[in-house]
């Protein structure tokens, strides 16, 4: 697995009808997948997010909507960023991911985290918890995980989740790469460069250079080469010329990239390559579904990191 150039979708307001929503999440997934973007990620919430939109705003669930993107791309690894660990039970999330992996032929990745929207959890039933027990029940959950995407039966009992010698099958591949996506240097990292192929930083553009120090610490605590685990970033991109809004939140945060596409490669060369991140993952929610803006966008970045 390599995550050099994905593409997240974080919203769905679109201004169309219900029936026309999914065939523009198709478009956007196809129009990236020929744009030569290796990843296409969905959000894992019900509620559109604070900084995007309203909380009723449409969201599509996460992995019905990529067992059926599996089937309208050919290519791009899908996956979401990242799943909220609190939704689901673990051995449940292990099938749904290796579910995943089967219809779309060895496309998916596990993107996971501890959870943090808590009106969703709030109004739809979830327990929410402390921000302490989110994280221990994210360290159970991985434990079971792992080896039942590994196709070991885990008997396994915790404070807070159980098994029996859990089955699951059938399994496209031996190995489902594992990302991480948070900020948290003490529980995230960690646990990053315990459990995971992967770590998506979810922090300001100024702030990666000490994330990147912080992460060679813990791999070095537990004895791993940093150089195994992969990182990118999550960035919100803003072209110039193609009418967005400036309304969203998002698109005035530390993670916010504007300009040109040339303009805007040239700050992700400088700000994040060339500091170490290995990969970008972008979204566009300032322009909604605007045809051309994907490819626009892939054709400046690619030669980046195909480097």
């Amino acid at each position: 697995m390599s995550i050099r150039l994905g593409l997240q979708i974080p919203n769905f307001s679109y201004g169309i009808p219900v029936a026309d929503l999914f065939p523009a999440v198709k478009a956007q997934a196809r129009e990236a997948e020929a744009a030569g973007f290796d990843t296409v990620l969905l959000m894992d919430h019900f509620y559109q997010l604070p900084g995007l939109g309203a909380p009723d705003e449409p969201m599509l669930e996460a992995y019905t909507a990529l067992g059926a993107l599996a089937q309208a791309t050919e290519r791009v690894q899908l996956s979401t960023l990242v799943t909220g660990n609190t939704y689901r039970n673990p051995t449940l999330l292990a099938k749904t991911i290796t579910t995943l992996d089967v219809v779309s032929a060895g496309r998916a990745i596990l993107g996971i985290g501890a959870g943090w929207f808590e009106l969703e959890h709030q109004q739809l039933g979830f327990d929410f918890g402390t921000f302490t027990e989110r994280f221990e029940k994210l360290e159970e959950a991985l434990q079971i995980v792992v080896p039942m995407l590994h196709g070991e039966r885990p008997t396994f009992s915790g404070k807070w989740y159980r098994t029996e010698s859990a089955i699951n099958e059938p399994r496209y591949r031996d190995h489902i790469p594992i990302m991480l996506g948070g900020s948290g240097e003490k529980k995230t990292f960690r646990f990053a460069a315990r459990y995971a192929d992967h770590l998506n930083i979810i922090a300001d553009i100024d702030l990666l250079p000490g994330k990147l120090d912080v992460l060679r610490q813990r791999c070095a605590e537990i004895d791993r080469d940093p150089a195994t685990l992969e990182t990118s970033v999550l960035l919100t991109v803003i072209l110039d010329g193609y009418g967005a809004p400036s309304d969203i939140g998002e698109a005035r945060s530390g993670r916010a990239v504007s300009g040109s596409p040339e303009q805007v490669a040239d700050e992700i060369k400088r700000r994040v390559l060339d500091v170490g991140i290995d990969g970008i993952i972008l979204n566009l929610p300032t322009h909604g579904y605007t045809p051309d803006v994907i490819t626009k966008i892939g054709e400046a970045l690619r030669p980046l990191v195909d480097a």
